[in-house]
């Protein structure tokens, strides 16, 4: 086995989290209905990579993420910790008696179960959903309906729970208790420095860790996923260093996650300091211990070319988180792909590589840059014609912020993954198709990287019911862009687009420097220099002089690394 840990720490990561992990399940679902698409019933993707095997104490056979989840205490809403497979532990009082004065209880309300949840809930227990007393049937006009679900969930999701359609093991799900602060106050990097060390969280998330580790046969490397726009970035920046020193020789793939909320614009300039000096440290201590960050998170994704043929709602993060999710997933595949053989049917996919090798393919060739750029086609586009082809690289778009366009980079390194393309006449593409179409697509580039390696997949990304409804009017059924609108809607979902191509890219290239200049500029210009504005602030968070040259040093390495020749990286004080 080759088995990847996945861990999402913080809020936005778990609304990632929640729709790539409905992306899974939705495919196990298709694969094992006899009536499903068959581009799904493929034995080429292994889904042991990511889940596990397990049993309750009753015998019951489950199959799990591999996870583990790390948010506030209260953002699972209505879902317990403890999951709901397992039912371990019990909410009742002790009967032994320790104290023998006055007791009181003060518990809140329970949060009530959406339609999502409440359907989900009746189909196990192998019911008509219905608004029945005792299971007393209605006629369907009382039957919670598909319809009700989707407009449910695009008009009101608080949690990420609320439209995760997945069980999870009770050790996938973490807490972090006795904050006595909500969301909006726990806000930049000095709030949660010490969170990780206190009250042995730190000991009771790495046990949480282990616990997945250890029943893996040959683990192939860990997928973070960390909301790093606010105190999450710290605690995530501990625990990557433990995980980093537990596990010396396990790669860590991280991205760097931004919600909608991390780029409103401030009032003050005391407010754009803090977050500019956040920035710059919380990306250099993330990168500090993973093998490559991929930063992920656009100021607007509603106004980004990315969207062209979407309708996001940027203050959503359901919305928002959906988008992000595809492109991970995709990016995903080829670590659970087969490996083939010299002569093997390359039917169903093909360019199968672990996280080691992708990690070296992208950052330990040519100049060796760590900090690497996410893009997207969503939906892909058509590959057959020499028109379509060319517009694939048109229609790949950044989601990593403040990336620079139209860069001419000989030395750029590319892993790009392909899936459930689609030719002319709506005819789903063989992977030795695509790969001649993405041949052609590269031969009559103006310009080209220095090393692309593909991945493809027959299966397309499947659209999960709790999906949101952010497709417009051009997407077709099955994700093929149609050449008028179709009337009615300026928005569909999930009841209207069953499943969709993807293309997706990481790439190491010059575009990157825009981003790194800037948390350079910014540790040094309000964190460095003699009189800079941010001195008292970083050493409230516990940084010295020392430790901010540090940082600064590794942030100007990464700037030399990309170009040697860049004026912000020599050291101008």
């Amino acid at each position: 086995m080759r088995e990847i840990v996945t861990v999402q720490v913080g809020s936005f990561a778990n609304f990632i989290g929640s729709h790539f992990w409905n992306f899974q399940d939705e495919m196990l679902g298709l694969a094992a209905d006899p009536y499903g698409d068959p581009a799904f019933k493929t034995q080429s993707l292994n889904m042991d990579v990511i889940y596990r095997t397990g049993e309750t104490h009753q015998g019951t056979t489950t199959y799990t993420p591999r996870l583990l989840s790390i948010d506030f205490q209260g953002s699972l809403g209505s879902v317990s910790s403890k999951g709901t497979l397992y039912r371990e532990g019990s909410n009742e009082p002790s009967e032994v008696v320790t104290w023998a004065g006055h007791v009181s209880t003060h518990a809140s309300e329970p949060q009530k179960k959406n339609l999502f949840l409440q359907s989900l809930y009746q189909e196990e227990q192998d019911a008509p959903l219905t608004n029945g007393i005792n299971g007393e049937a209605k006629d369907s006009q009382h039957e919670i309906q598909d319809t009700d679900i989707v407009n449910c969930l695009d008009e009101g999701v608080q949690f990420w729970t609320d439209f995760s359609k997945v069980h999870y093991h009770p050790q996938s799900l973490y807490e972090v208790n006795g904050l006595w602060m909500d969301a909006k106050q726990f806000d930049n990097y000095g709030i949660g420095r010490d969170v990780f060390m206190e009250n042995l969280r730190g000991e009771e998330i790495c046990d949480k860790l282990r616990f997945f580790i250890e029943e893996c046969d040959h683990i192939q490397g860990f997928q973070f996923i960390v909301d790093d726009s606010g105190g999450f970035s710290p605690l995530a920046a501990d625990f990557l260093e433990s995980v980093s020193d537990e596990y010396t020789n396990t790669p860590v793939l991280l991205y760097a996650v931004r919600g909608p909320s991390s780029h409103m614009s401030l009032s003050s300039r005391k407010q754009t300091v803090v977050r500019d000096l956040h920035d710059a440290v919380s990306f250099s201590r993330l990168s500090s211990f993973c093998k490559m960050i991929v930063p992920v998170g656009l100021p607007s994704l509603s106004r980004s070319k990315t969207s062209t043929f979407l309708n996001i709602k940027d203050e959503n993060p359901y919305h928002c988180s959906a988008v992000y999710a595809a492109a991970l997933h995709s990016t995903s595949l080829p670590f659970r792909m087969e490996p083939l053989g010299p002569t093997a049917d390359l039917s169903d996919v093909s360019g199968a590589v672990d996280v080691n090798g992708f990690v070296q393919m992208l950052a330990g060739q040519s100049r060796q840059n760590m900090v690497a750029i996410l893009d997207v086609a969503m939906p892909g586009p058509c590959l057959s014609g020499k028109q379509d082809k060319q517009s694939l690289l048109g229609n790949l778009h950044p989601l990593t912020p403040e990336v620079a366009e139209d860069v001419d980079d000989l030395q750029a390194v590319e892993s790009m993954i392909v899936h459930g393309a689609i030719g002319s006449g709506g005819h789903r593409l063989s992977v030795s198709e695509v790969k001649n179409a993405i041949h052609d697509v590269y031969e009559c580039a103006t310009t080209r990287p220095m090393f692309c390696h593909l991945s493809a997949a027959c299966c397309p990304l499947p659209i999960p019911l709790p999906f949101p409804s952010i497709f417009g009017n051009l997407v077709g059924q099955h994700g093929e862009l149609l050449g008028s609108p179709i009337l009615g809607s300026s928005s569909r979902g999930s009841l209207d687009v069953h499943s969709i191509p993807m293309a997706a890219r990481i790439r190491s290239s010059r575009a990157i420097m825009p981003f790194l200049e800037n948390r350079l500029a910014n540790l040094r210009k309000f964190g460095i220099e003699r009189g800079c504005p941010g001195t008292e602030l970083l050493r409230s968070w516990g940084f010295g002089k020392d430790e901010l040259e540090d940082m600064g040093e590794t942030l100007s390495k990464m700037v030399r690394t990309v170009d040697p020749y860049s004026d912000i990286s020599s050291d101008s004080d």
